[in-house]
């Protein structure tokens, strides 16, 4: 990760960045729309849990699954096929995510190791650490240079630092960095994009912006597409203040994007219409 200039709070740095401030308020905005729908207020049980698949079907999309919403629905038997093994992992991320929120903040490094046993259930040996060197990567969809294992080791310890410090930077900044650092250096040897947008989510919720996880970025990640994504964490991977901040804004979008969905469930509920 990259910032611009030495400072004490390198996550607070970044929200200081062109258009990161409008990108914060944008989509407090949109969160703020969804929990002061009068269902939330009844019926926010099931905005969460509605919101839980959607978020899982975008996110399983963006790792080459691009099932339809119902499909996902109906099936229960993930193991026929790449694709479906896909989707049944990014069920069982978005599911596993609300039990980690406690752990984050002591122990990020942890919890992706978690995430990643998880996501990756049944690969004996490779499961729930860091890739070792020479040890070859399956993300076929991010086509970026691929850190060195020595690299990889030292900045998750960084990003691991950071998240347990603390400090002022707005929720979706330090989001929007442990997305974009997670794919960038795709820590495990497969699910590095899945385990990257469960991570997100959890800041999301854990920080309080949506706590009841009813506002899916991977909604809004999917819906962007996967040249928009890719291009934005182009921006990530490069350092440069705008390269960041453009990152920073495309999962602004994204989480925008997912409040709209579920601002739509809500109306749909209100109408009797789901």
């Amino acid at each position: 990760m990259s910032t611009t200039g030495a400072t004490a709070d390198p996550l607070a740095a970044l929200g200081e960045l062109p258009g990161v401030a409008e990108s914060v308020e944008s989509v407090r905005t949109s969160v703020d729309r969804v929990y002061g729908h009068r269902i939330m207020r009844r019926r926010s049980n099931q905005i969460t849990a509605e919101a839980a698949l959607r978020g899982a079907r975008g996110s399983a999309a963006l790792s080459g699954a691009d099932w339809a919403l119902e499909e996902v629905r109906r099936r229960t038997d993930f193991s026929v096929d790449g694709e479906s093994r896909t989707v049944g992992a990014a069920l069982r991320l978005t599911a596993e995510a609300g039990q980690l929120l406690s752990i984050w903040r002591q122990s990020p490094l942890r919890v992706l190791a978690r995430l990643h046993l998880v996501a990756a259930a049944g690969k004996e040996g490779e499961v729930g650490r860091p890739r070792l060197p020479g040890e070859a990567v399956d993300e076929p969809l991010v086509e970026l240079p691929l850190p060195g294992a020595a690299e990889v080791s030292g900045r998750l310890e960084g990003l691991s630092e950071l998240i347990v410090a603390g400090g002022a930077a707005p929720a979706l900044v330090t989001a929007a960095v442990v997305h974009g650092e997670l794919l960038a250096l795709r820590p495990f040897t497969s699910h590095n994009g899945l385990v990257a947008r469960a991570a997100e989510r959890i800041v999301l919720v854990g920080s309080g912006l949506d706590p009841k996880s009813v506002c899916p970025a991977e909604v809004g990640h999917g819906e962007l597409g996967r040249a928009a994504y890719l291009a934005a964490l182009g921006g990530y991977v490069s350092g440069t203040p705008d390269g960041m901040a453009a990152w920073i804004a495309h999962c602004g979008k994204a989480v925008g994007l997912g409040a709209r969905e579920s601002t739509a469930v809500c109306e749909a509920l209100q109408r009797g219409a789901a």
